[in-house]
């Protein structure tokens, strides 16, 4: 049925309306008795037509509603509850879900860069560094899920140098308001970056050493995790997980002087579980702009396999970050310690010679320094600076000779940039890093980054 119809009636309504409230106007002027009496008839007439369009009113509404009903239905059948539409939301929600919470929700981050060695400009590589896509879903006002599914490099084969992996999946159940329990595969909360590892969140064409090399990135581990947070602004995580494996460093690698404790992370990719690791951290946010926090990770790592020596792993780090008006300062430290490695970097020396060897103790730092400028009205212009100190393995311990090997030397590395946001969630970056102290060397970098 259109519209005109309907409006029609409306009018006729209004109109009647108006009509009564004259004749109730002029009813109360007083009149020849035969005046009142006619007036007092068209009255009661325009009380009868007004209670006929009433009725016709009332039909029309029911009439429209028994054909929505059909159109709902076949609706309903032609996509039940919980499949996706074409453009990525669910068309029906579980029970409990509401439409402002759709049940189904995608996300995603990528990067591509550039980069250029200033001693050696034939390394000069470009690479689509990473395709994440991720997914959610509600299952009801508590629970869900979150997944993400991770591309490295552009192609993954044999023969490449790609890389697929699951970078998260877990199952998420609140509490109550203030606390949360999750199971799967999910990133510890280690610092500034692992939980915040989107290129639009962090300064630089690449994430920092640091949070690199010393606490690896991007960091996950199954288990269970517990997160609670105050009305004073006090964040804090608690957890059981996997943890590291030792049996996975391979002395003919220089992937251990690189990360000592990524060359062994194991992503829950048939994970040695033997001895579990537990993590522990909390965040203060309690000041507008202003963040602080620590976080311990500890557990087994030698995950009771004959042959190796008992180890355990140990990584504790403290940061700040603070963001006064246009400003946003930051500041990291990170150790850690690797036990009973002696029995082991004597094993692997007397394998190879000139083995890599696992390091007793690693550290890194860095100060970091931001400012959000602007490009006309709208476009966020960043420029930044950052100088790291690290140290990937400054204590050894002594073998069955008695001597420990040597440290190896601190490096120090300085970054400076500039990053525009010319769109919401896309980031062009540009840097220079110059690293001493170590055969990194110098280099010049440009990327392209997005989240949504």
């Amino acid at each position: 049925m259109t519209d005109f119809p309907r409006k029609q009636l409306i009018s006729q309504r209004c109109l009647l309306v108006v009509a009564l409230g004259l004749a109730v106007i002029n009813t109360s002027i007083p009149v020849h008795a035969a005046t009142a009496t006619g007036l007092e008839a068209r009255v009661a007439t325009l009380e009868s037509e007004l209670q006929e369009l009433k009725a016709q009113l009332a039909q029309m509404r029911a009439s429209d509603a028994a054909a929505a009903k059909p159109a709902a239905s076949a609706a309903a059948a032609a996509n039940p509850a919980g499949a996706a539409t074409a453009d990525g939301a669910s068309s029906a929600l579980p029970p409990g879900a509401t439409e402002a919470r759709p049940a189904l929700t995608w996300f995603g981050y990528g990067e591509l860069n550039y980069t250029r060695p200033s001693e050696d400009p034939s390394a000069a590589r470009a690479d689509l560094g990473r395709f994440v896509i991720g997914t959610g879903y509600r299952f009801d006002e508590r629970t869900r899920l979150e997944s993400e599914l991770e591309i490295e490099h552009a192609v993954s084969s044999a023969g490449d140098p790609g890389e697929v992996a699951i970078e998260q999946a877990y199952i998420e159940h609140e509490l109550n308001g203030a606390a949360r329990v999750r199971a799967g595969l999910f990133l510890i909360p280690s610092g500034l970056l692992n939980e915040n590892h989107e290129p639009t969140r962090y300064y630089g064409v690449f994430r920092n050493i640091v949070e690199t090399e010393i606490i690896p990135s991007t960091w996950r581990e199954g288990g269970v995790g517990f997160q609670g947070n105050t009305t004073r602004g006090l964040r804090w995580d608690a957890g059981v997980t996997t943890g590291f494996n030792l049996s996975k460093w391979d002395p003919a690698s220089s992937a251990g002087t690189q990360s000592p404790l990524g060359s062994i992370h194991q992503e829950l990719a048939l994970a040695r579980a033997a001895q579990p690791s537990a993590y522990l951290a909390a965040n203060y946010t309690g000041i507008p702009g202003l963040r602080l926090g620590a976080s311990v990770f500890g557990g087994g790592a030698s995950q009771r396999q004959p042959g190796m020596p008992g180890s355990r792993v140990l990584l504790w780090e403290g940061h700040a970050r603070w963001q006064p008006g246009a400003w946003d300062l930051a500041a990291l430290y990170a150790r850690g310690h690797i036990s009973g490695t002696a029995a082991l970097n004597a094993a692997l020396a007397a394998q190879l010679d000139d083995a890599t060897l696992v390091p007793e103790d690693f550290y890194g730092a860095y100060l970091e320094a931001a400012w959000r400028g602007r490009v006309g009205r709208s476009w966020p212009l960043i420029p930044f600076a950052r100088v790291e100190r690290f140290n990937t393995g400054s204590g050894y311990a002594a073998s069955g000779s008695g001597t420990p090997p040597p440290a190896r030397a601190d490096q120090t590395a300085y970054t400076a940039g500039v990053q525009l946001e010319f769109a919401p969630g896309v980031v062009f970056k540009t840097d220079y890093v110059d690293v001493s102290g170590g055969s990194a060397g110098d280099r010049f970098d440009l990327g392209l980054g997005y989240a949504f």
